[in-house]
């Protein structure tokens, strides 16, 4: 058998396939069911269902989605969910019956989420995406990427629905979390990084995933930030801005790209010719699959209302482009029928088959679609990646104000830590998180514990209260407990944790209490859109209770989405921004407060004073105006704003030549120095303006940085090379140009805080 000679050219081997298959099997490729409905696992066995099974042998599965996955949405919980080793069995069960019972053995693409490491049961829980950026650290983010690729296929999962490269432009959006951040550059250089790492140097490795780029496209731009809602763009931004990322990671070889819900203009997404067909195939030379998220297609009926039923829904998305149906519900209901009616062409079917085929052929599924068991216990969730998410956290974190207090001492002193989020594991991990032993996670409190463990009576801890719950019943005793120490460490924020069953919290104690009402403290995430910026609940109130002890405050947020609280701001002695920043966050947290490690991390998001202020990203018009009545338009912390334990100065900015031709290159150079008493890694970073154009354009735009360590009194000249892709914009015709005038450059610490020099481009 042709397809089975694994000499053979995968494009031959696909098309003999292709050829021996009926009409159902075409189909059955198209379909991808959810794969924790599809087996019981009781007393450590794994029982395939009846109706996989006879779905397999009436026509196939092309994939399951979520077969490792554990949540409350799934239904799967930390006890009743599969282990490492378990998920390696299940996965070679599912495999081995899909092989044995269907008519042309073609092996299942397991699908799982991998944003911020493999969604399963014991797998390392990474920083979420946002922080992720703020790293500013590609080489770092990489390497994560081959350790999430390397956990996820040692269970069997063969493709991720990850990178997630929507730019945030309304961060009242829930899903905040999970982008790089505002910027396209930034989240262009990310996102190649990310397939790089997903899918290694070769795609059928033991060790590599095939990577699904997502939202296509502008999903980050909703209207009012609520998830899904309508797209209001210009062609012109969207080439420019929002696509930017996608196509930086379709050059670097991504295999697998899932549309957005939105619609753009209203056009939805998922039947959006133009944009699957025209520009993702033609244009970008795409040849990987294109999957739906789930539901999708069912929203072009229901939601959309762009098509009358399910079959037209099916038809219009397959028409588009679309090759596999995450739920598989509208495909495997309706495409069969379609065909036979001659309502669609069954080339269509062919061609989206195919694609799907090739890919399995290029994972290396017909000759390797087993998991090893061994492998997975061993790898998974091992030391060595619990340190590597300790690291990434402390890169990410971003030291907001400090006038001093930073960094604590360990020679003596009391410190209290208060607040929600000081002992809430779940509450640090984001959304897309498996359940975790409470062993797992540490939190801020067991961090600090951890630095002072020689001296547990300098640790004080109360909860204060809960994210959301307006309750101040814990305040007396968060006040008790700051009266008797010397500093106050609060942790403040948000949650992204669904109901995981782990109950309340007791404010008079803090320990964790089994209730029948749980209050969610849920405020950020996937479908949870806000209104505010501001902290959730009465945590505010917290803090200007303990203010009034005249003690100095450390506020730690921790959270999914930046928080607008300018009084907190003016009246904190120092602030750290955290993110969610994974299991190890309580410890990266606690090296940055007692200076084991110096803060690097900047922000990828512009953070306002007042959501009234919204749109605050960076990436304006010099047109956008001024201020409003009440204040200026800036930011409170501008993008890329990030404070250190030492200083740097920035001199010698020099761009040579200082004129050059459209096609030429000119290197940007200036000199960083360390200014201060200790060591320090700095985020240099290059912004470009096109003084004048034909079309308007943003005031600045970011288009290099460099992350460099430098010890006290080093100098470093920091290079940048400048060329027609940092220059070029799209035009009038909707085409790049590079128009001759004057650019100036910007070299800096922050968007708003930069040397700036003249480069004249000159025509031929």
């Amino acid at each position: 058998m042709i397809y089975k000679d694994r000499t053979k050219p995968i494009k031959e081997r696909t098309a003999h396939l292709l050829g021996l298959m009926t009409l159902e099997e075409k189909v059955g490729q198209l379909i991808q069911l959810f794969g924790w409905q599809t087996y019981e696992y009781t007393e450590g066995r794994v029982e395939l269902g009846e109706s996989f099974k006879r779905q397999v042998r009436e026509g196939g599965i092309g994939s399951l989605y979520g077969t490792l996955r554990a949540d409350p949405w799934t239904g799967v919980t930390l006890e009743t969910g599969l282990s490492p080793r378990a998920g390696a069995e299940a996965v070679n069960a599912i495999q081995s019956y899909v092989l044995e019972h269907s008519r042309l053995g073609i092996p299942m693409l397991i699908g799982e989420e991998c944003s911020h490491g493999h969604m399963a049961i014991g797998a390392t829980v990474f920083p979420v995406p946002l922080l992720l950026g703020s790293t500013w650290n590609v080489d770092l983010y990489r390497e994560m990427c081959r350790v999430t690729a390397l956990e996820t296929r040692a269970q069997g999962g063969t493709i991720t629905y990850s990178p997630v490269l929507d730019v945030v432009r309304d961060p009242r959006w829930g899903r905040t979390e999970e982008c790089f951040g505002e910027d396209p550059y930034l989240i262009g250089e990310f996102a190649a990084a990310s397939v790089e790492g997903l899918q290694g140097d070769a795609l059928d490795s033991e060790s590599s995933v095939g990577a699904t780029l997502k939202h296509f496209v502008a999903y980050g731009s909703s209207e009012g930030g609520r998830n899904a809602g309508p797209v209001h763009m210009g062609k012109r931004e969207l080439l420019e801005v929002d696509m930017y990322p996608f196509r930086k990671a379709v050059a670097a070889g991504a295999v697998s790209i899932m549309p957005a819900y939105n619609e753009i203009d209203g056009v939805p997404c998922t039947s959006n010719t133009e944009l699957l067909r025209d520009v993702l195939r033609g244009e970008w030379e795409f040849d990987g699959m294109i999957i739906t998220d789930c539901g999708a297609i069912d929203m072009l009926a229901s939601g959309h209302d762009t098509a009358a039923d399910g079959e037209e829904a099916a038809v219009q998305a397959i028409r588009a482009g679309i090759d596999m149906e995450m739920s598989g519900e509208m495909f495997g209901r309706h495409l069969l029928q379609a065909v036979t009616s001659g309502r669609l062409e069954e080339s269509l079917l062919d061609e989206a088959a195919a694609r799907v085929l090739d890919l399995k052929f290029r994972l290396g599924l017909f000759e390797q679609p087993f998991a090893d068991p061994d492998r997975a216990e061993r790898v998974i969730g091992s030391p060595e990646h619990a340190g590597l998410a300790r690291t990434i956290a402390a890169e990410g974190i971003v030291l907001l104000k400090n006038n001093g207090v930073l960094p604590l001492s360990r020679r003596g002193g009391t410190v209290a830590v208060i607040g929600p989020n000081a002992d809430a594991g779940y509450n640090q991990l984001g959304d897309y998180t498996s359940p975790q032993p409470p062993s797992k996670v540490a939190t801020v409190l067991d961090g600090i514990r951890h630095k002072l463990s020689a001296e547990p009576e300098r640790v004080r801890y109360a909860p204060g209260c809960r994210i959301k719950d307006h309750s101040t019943e814990g305040f007396d005793f968060a006040v008790e407990a700051a009266a008797g120490a010397d500093t106050i460490i609060l942790a403040l924020g948000g949650s992204s944790a669904r109901d995981f069953g782990e109950g309340s919290i007791d404010l008079r104690t803090g320990a964790s209490k089994v209730t029948h009402n749980v209050l969610s403290d849920m405020d950020c995430g996937e479908g949870i859109d806000r209104m505010s910026l501001q902290l959730s609940g009465v945590q505010r109130e917290l803090v200007k209770r303990l203010k009034s002890l005249g003690k100095p405050i450390v506020v730690v947020y921790i959270n999914g989405r930046p928080i607008a609280e300018p009084w907190i701001d003016e009246q904190a002695d120092a602030i750290l921004e955290a993110w969610y920043p994974g299991q190890e966050g309580g410890h990266a947290i606690a090296d940055i407060l007692f200076g084991d490690v110096n803060p690097s991390g900047r922000l990828t998001v512009s953070i306002p004073k007042d959501a009234g202020q919204l749109p605050v990203h960076y990436l304006g018009k010099r047109s956008r105006g001024k201020r409003y009545l009440e204040a200026d338009s800036q930011p409170q912390y501008p993008f890329g704003f990030g404070l250190s334990y030492t200083e740097f100065s920035y001199t010698n900015l020099r761009a040579e030549p200082a004129v050059i031709h459209a096609d030429g290159t000119a290197e940007v150079t200036v000199e960083v120095e360390n200014t201060g008493r200790c060591s320090g890694t700095e985020v240099v970073q290059l912004y470009i303006s096109d003084l004048v154009s034909k079309v308007t354009r943003p005031a600045k735009q970011l288009k290099g940085f460099r992350k460099i360590c430098l010890e006290p009194g080093e100098k470093q000249v920091v290079a940048f090379t400048v060329n027609a892709e940092h220059l070029s914009y799209i035009g009038p015709e909707y085409t790049p140009v590079i128009e001759p005038g004057i650019f100036r450059i910007g070299v800096g610490r922050n968007v708003n805080d930069t040397l700036n020099i003249e480069l004249a481009v000159v025509e031929e």
